[in-house]
């Protein structure tokens, strides 16, 4: 398990600095945060941070960028369920009938809107990696990908099947995603839960790929 100290993404003091293009660093966003999350939850969302960083570097993605995007993607993980429709409304979001039954994945979008109303991130890759991180979307770029995966495979996770995951997001990206989402929607259907479309959308653009592979590129 990661603790803050451990933790430093990209020189994360100076490529803030320089990629927020104001007085923000790493230190100053888990301060921020520290009060809006358990220490449980920000303890996960570093560990989320440092694996995507660390899948940036292997697949050639943005790890200032995944970084962040780690940090931040669960921001409105523990804003009360009663509060996030409410919430999501204030903030424009538009919300389909199943997020109106399944008002928890609201905080995706909505940690997406807090990233940038409160820690000034108007990157428009980072608001929506973290606004895709819990239901996938079809067409997801690589940062969406990663956020994604990260969230799923961070080590404090523990789940049947996630060391298959874990092993697969070594060396292909698409493949480990497809796993994590059949995943997903085995424990869903198991539950009685109701699948988001994105879901669904998410795993049969990557089928679709696979089986057309020369037409389309990650």
């Amino acid at each position: 398990m990661y603790t803050i100290t451990d933790i430093v993404i990209c020189e994360i003091n100076s490529s803030i600095l320089k990629y927020c293009g104001e007085k923000m660093d790493y230190e100053y966003i888990l301060t921020r945060l520290s009060k809006m999350l358990s220490p449980k939850r920000l303890q996960h969302s570093i560990g989320v941070s440092k694996t995507a960083e660390e899948m940036a570097e292997r697949f050639g993605g943005d790890k200032v960028k995944a970084g962040l995007a780690g940090l931040l993607h669960d921001a409105a993980r523990e804003v009360p369920v009663a509060d996030l429709l409410p919430r999501a409304q204030a903030f424009g979001i538009v919300v389909s009938d199943i997020e109106k039954a399944e008002p928890i994945l609201l905080h995706a979008p909505i940690s997406a809107k807090l990233a940038e109303s409160k820690f000034n991130i108007h990157d428009a890759e980072i608001l929506q990696a973290i606004f895709l991180h819990t239901t996938g979307g079809a067409h997801m770029s690589l940062l969406d990908k990663i956020i994604y995966l990260a969230d799923v495979i961070e080590p404090g996770r523990n789940f049947g099947g996630l060391e298959e995951i874990r092993a697969m997001a070594h060396s292909d990206l698409d493949k480990a995603l497809l796993l994590a989402l059949d995943q997903s929607i085995a424990y869903i259907l198991e539950e009685g839960g109701l699948i988001h479309p994105a879901t669904i959308e998410a795993r049969n653009d990557l089928l679709i790929k696979q089986r057309t592979p020369i037409l389309h590129t990650t």
